[in-house]
């Protein structure tokens, strides 16, 4: 029996069941009402800045911003596998929750500005990046490895049910009571998430290097024994299909406030953001029991689909059936960002999960702030329409190489992944728990 073998038997006898286990509810809770406050603060600053620039270049822009530290990401992993997690939890709500209400002050006092806004974005952004890597390096201290495609999936799920959710009430909330009540409601919920992470009891991993005073020292080192890991794996063609299809979606997200405008006004944007985490958490909820599909071709066949559903969303002359099909060209997006965090978990030792899901991430999402500066000034060059149609091309991408790329789409299913399947050598002694 192999060491991997054992010590996930042995784990699965130390954790409760996840409707019993206290730490994973507490988190799932949190998650949550983070994400509620997440997608509040995105949908409202969006649309405040649209109603004051009236530019899809400066939307583009103030996106732009919301996703440009996530290229941060590559030093936020090794910070969260070398320092404690709870106070990284805890302080990046705290500083949400002020940051939301002082734009909350200015919007009552009549202050608020173009300028406030895009010095204040991305503090937000950069608090919030850090719950990827977080979750990452988290998920498998407190469930057992047999419980790792479920866990993802229940937090995808939740993530994304409550995008869908509400960014479609953010949009009527605005229309209905303005941006201002909705930022004050917002700044609660990070406090109610604060709250609930303080809660939490969290394991520390054999041999890591939490309490060490120079741990931020090291995190060059983590980076690049990261890197090296990553280096000639499969993952690295995967990350290149990711960083295509997510400079898209920054184009589409920079859009989406003049498209919806275009459409009917602050509810209709709502209601395409609402498709899109719809999309999403349908995917997220089906995705395990998708894991035994072998992933090369699932990658095929459903983003071609996505493409074509991106497409059909943008030409329709219903706005029924813009939403509609918006939201279900994002299935693939939920599955697979269920089945590659699953994989991360399977393939990568615990230790080094925070590291290696921060350069991961980085790389896939560096294009995502990239898109939308440019998807900001193309629509306004090219038009709305044309510009999303644009972008349905680059979001089918993934599917069209993996098609024509044999290694690729003979790739195996989830449940069955192996490292060396991946590519994946054995991991270096420094970078492996002692």
């Amino acid at each position: 029996m192999s060491e991997r073998t054992e010590s996930a038997q042995a784990a699965a006898s130390e954790y409760p069941p996840l409707w019993r286990n206290w730490n994973f509810l507490r988190f799932f809770a949190g998650r949550f009402v983070t994400n509620v406050g997440d997608s509040l603060y995105s949908i409202a600053i969006l649309w405040l800045v649209f109603e004051l620039g009236e530019s899809t270049a400066l939307t583009g822009a103030a996106n732009s911003l919301l996703l440009l530290p996530f290229l941060l990401q590559i030093v936020a992993g090794p910070v969260v596998d070398r320092f404690r997690i709870k106070p990284i939890l805890v302080g990046s709500q705290l500083v949400q929750g002020v940051v939301v209400l002082v734009v909350a002050i200015a919007a009552v006092t009549g202050t608020v500005t173009l300028e406030l806004l895009f010095a204040l974005i991305p503090v937000l952004a950069v608090m919030n990046l850090l719950i990827g890597p977080v979750q990452s390096t988290l998920v498998p201290r407190i469930v057992a490895d047999g419980q790792l495609s479920r866990t993802n999936s229940a937090l995808g799920t939740i993530t994304y049910g409550v995008d869908s959710l509400f960014e479609a009430v953010g949009g009527i909330f605005i229309a209905v009571f303005g941006t201002t009540a909705l930022f004050v409601f917002d700044s609660a919920t990070f406090v109610v998430a604060a709250i609930l992470f303080a809660g939490m009891q969290i394991p520390t991993v054999a041999g890591g290097h939490e309490d060490q005073p120079s741990a931020i020292r090291t995190y060059v080192a983590d980076l690049r024994a990261g890197i090296e890991i990553l280096r000639g794996t499969v993952f690295v063609e995967l990350l290149f299909l990711s960083a295509v299809s997510n400079f898209a979606v920054g184009v589409s997200l920079a859009l989406l406030p003049a498209f919806g405008s275009s459409l009917g006004g602050p509810t209709v944007y709502g209601l395409l953001l609402g498709a899109l985490g719809v999309g999403r958490v349908v995917g997220s909820a089906v995705a395990s029991s998708l894991k035994t599909v072998p992933y090369g071709r699932l990658v095929t066949g459903s983003y071609l689909l996505a493409g074509v559903c991106w497409l059909g969303s943008v030409v329709t002359p219903s706005v029924g059936l813009t939403v509609g099909l918006f939201g279900l060209a994002w299935v693939p997006a939920g599955i697979d960002a269920v089945l590659i965090a699953t994989l991360n978990q399977k393939v990568f030792p615990t230790s080094i999960l925070g590291r290696i899901s921060a350069i991961k991430g980085t790389a896939a999402t560096a294009t995502l702030p990239i898109g939308s500066l440019v998807g900001g000034l193309v629509g306004e060059q090219l038009g709305i329409t044309a510009t999303m149609g644009l972008a349905a091309v680059g979001f089918a991408f993934p599917g069209l190489y993996v098609a024509v790329r044999s290694s690729l789409r003979r790739l195996p299913a989830v449940a069955n992944a192996d490292p060396s399947q991946f590519n994946v050598d054995a991991v270096p002694a420094n970078s492996e728990k002692e």
